[in-house]
């Protein structure tokens, strides 16, 4: 079973090809429900040296950082191996 935890939102990097997926009315939305409803659902995130590489959750992890938030609840997965 992993547990979540807190990971710096400002440790985390988001690759090039996942940021033009972002749509910024889903941020939106996703913002509002986090503030009726808090997160839902972690991001997961993988290790990369002394950051965090955003493996799923762009849109949630941009709506916490427009309401301001320091810190993001996630899960730390391995990197695929190919």
């Amino acid at each position: 079973m992993m547990k979540t935890k807190a990971f710096a939102i400002d440790k985390i990097y988001v690759p090039a090809a996942r940021r033009k997926t972002l749509r910024p009315e889903t941020v939106r939305e996703i913002a509002e429900s986090i503030l009726a409803n808090g997160l839902e659902t972690p991001i997961l995130v993988r290790a990369d040296g002394e950051r965090f590489v955003l493996v799923e959750g762009l849109h949630r992890l941009e709506a916490c950082k427009e309401l301001g938030e320091k810190t993001i609840v996630g899960l730390l997965v391995q990197a695929r191996r190919h």
